[in-house]
């Protein structure tokens, strides 16, 4: 069963975002200039996202998909419009500035997992902490919350070839919660898994959503996409549809 969610208030330039808006989208475009040809890859996308929403952003090949989550995840800057994060206009922040942003706002979580092969999970989960330049014992006691929360605590000790592929996925759920950010943005994360740990990891994603915490999931999958409350699709550049679900108790 699906339903439209909630119309928000129009939002205006020179608006602020309302305090439980994590993230906030107007009018956002993104132009690539390919060989002297301009793709237009985002056409204008208006995405208003709540505290503790959990939404899955979908669309074919070429919707726009992967160009708005790396706009959200401040990876790249827009051509035009505005982009909202936690009550901050982080669209026209310089590249420093929005290194600072992701790594205190955005927890993020691949396809790939990006764990240093060399590095047990404690030290992979640490590694936003030290950047943050956190003292050692406190980031240690931190990222061991963090492999506790996703079921890891005996796992701590362990290097990426001595876990299986949903521990490591584990592993880089907990190293995007360590720094307790405003968002998870994840990216097709069961992409390298098979269809039960996949359904594992999926589960893990309702357990922190249930706990409060804010989910954007990006999939070309519709049962993945199925966990989600909330699914916005994409097409050439602009929002085809956002639909609510209602998840089966």
């Amino acid at each position: 069963m699906t339903s439209s969610p909630p119309q928000p208030a129009t939002f205006r330039t020179g608006d602020t975002p309302l305090p439980d808006i994590v993230i906030l989208t107007h009018k956002l475009k993104r132009d690539y200039d390919m060989g002297g040809e301009v793709v237009h890859a985002l056409r204008g996308i208006d995405v208003q996202i709540k505290r503790n929403e959990f939404v899955a952003v979908m669309g074919p090949s070429g919707s726009g998909k992967s160009t708005l989550m790396n706009l959200i995840g401040c990876l790249d800057t827009p051509s035009g419009g505005e982009y909202w994060l936690n009550s901050q206009k982080v669209s026209d922040l310089l590249d420093d500035e929005l290194a600072r942003i992701r790594n205190k706002e955005i927890g993020f979580v691949f396809q790939t997992f990006n764990l240093l092969p060399r590095a047990d999970a404690l030290h992979n989960v640490e590694l936003p902490l030290i950047y943050a330049g956190m003292a050692a014992k406190e980031r240690r006691a931190k990222a061991a919350r963090a492999l506790e929360r996703v079921g890891l605590a005996d796992r701590m000790d362990h290097k990426p070839n001595e876990l299986s592929g949903g521990q490591r996925q584990r592993v880089a759920i907990a190293r995007a919660l360590v720094n307790e950010p405003s968002i998870l943005l994840a990216d097709e994360p069961t992409g390298n898994l098979d269809s039960a740990t996949g359904e594992e990891i999926m589960q893990l994603f309702e357990e922190l959503h249930r706990a409060g915490q804010t989910i954007v999931l990006v999939t070309h999958e519709q049962d993945i996409a199925a966990h989600a409350h909330r699914r916005i699709h994409l097409r050439d550049g602009l929002v085809e549809r956002d639909e609510r679900t209602e998840r089966r108790a």
